[in-house]
């Protein structure tokens, strides 16, 4: 379905009563026409934090946690965002009778609407703990040029050296917009590359080309992945992006070449 038809960006009322035909599904196969050819583009996940979880015991008593939703890349469709809000918050008064039941009725659910199989990991509130960034941090470079809009022209490799490196690096600096709202997504990205060394300055000029682009989390990290993938030229590649918390939920896609590079979920400071 298209996003046009879908609650985002229009004023809704909460539901009270647990209702999971309100999940709306992307097809993920339209933005991905002109990637279609670009190796990993389906291969790894898509994390979401949900910060506002609740449902009532047996016994009638509010219970709390933080999930992580882990979506594969591969799966058909995306859940649209709003409408994943709207479904827990449809959950908020509907009583369980133990913490499984309704971990797999939410798997069920959601794996119905993505067309794949979907997990639910439940925290304590207090039990996700926030993890510091690896790698190595490009925001303090002065890139050689910049542009209003994303430019994979600006990708180069470094023209110094001719050293095969294995590099982590990563930025605070990627913001976006969302298409249908124009609210700002805010976000660090991962950039995990095996190859000829390309150039940090234009891997941080090429972030920063997105702050005006008008695209979802999910594509955004799609596209990145493509244009390095087929600029830069290297032999392995995982781009990941931590977006922070909108709504109470937020979205981290991960793109790799090769599943072996495949990481482990993390949440930063900003989230």
């Amino acid at each position: 379905m298209s996003v046009e038809h879908s609650l985002l960006g229009k004023d809704t009322q909460y539901p009270t009563q647990y209702q999971p035909e309100v999940l709306f599904p992307i097809a993920r196969a339209e933005s991905r026409k002109q990637y279609a050819h670009i190796e990993g583009i389906t291969q790894g996940k898509d994390w979401w934090h949900v910060f506002e979880i609740s449902w009532l015991n047996q016994l009638g008593l509010p219970q709390v946690a933080i999930g992580r939703i882990t979506l594969p890349a591969s799966s058909p469709n995306l859940i649209e965002s709003k409408s994943l809000k709207l479904y827990f918050n449809s959950l908020n008064f509907t009583q369980f009778e133990s913490k499984q039941i309704f971990i797999e009725t939410v798997e069920r659910d959601l794996s119905n609407a993505a067309g794949a199989q979907i997990k639910l990991d439940l925290f304590q509130v207090d039990d996700l703990e926030i993890s510091k960034p690896k790698g190595i941090c490009i925001d303090d470079l002065i890139p050689e040029r910049l542009s209003e809009h994303p430019d994979s022209t600006l990708l180069q490799l470094d023209q110094t050296t001719d050293d095969h490196v294995e590099i982590e690096l990563y930025s605070h600096l990627l913001r976006s917009n969302c298409p249908v709202t124009g609210q700002p997504d805010w976000g660090t990205v991962f950039i995990r590359f095996q190859g000829k060394k390309p150039c940090y300055r234009s891997i941080l000029a090429y972030i920063i080309s997105y702050r005006q682009h008008n695209g979802f989390h999910e594509q955004c990290v799609e596209q990145i992945f493509s244009d390095i993938w087929q600029l830069l030229k290297p032999e392995k590649l995982m781009v990941y992006a931590t977006y922070t918390r909108r709504g109470g939920l937020d979205i981290n896609p991960c793109r790799v070449s090769d599943l072996s590079w495949m990481p482990e979920p993390i949440r930063l400071a900003r989230q």
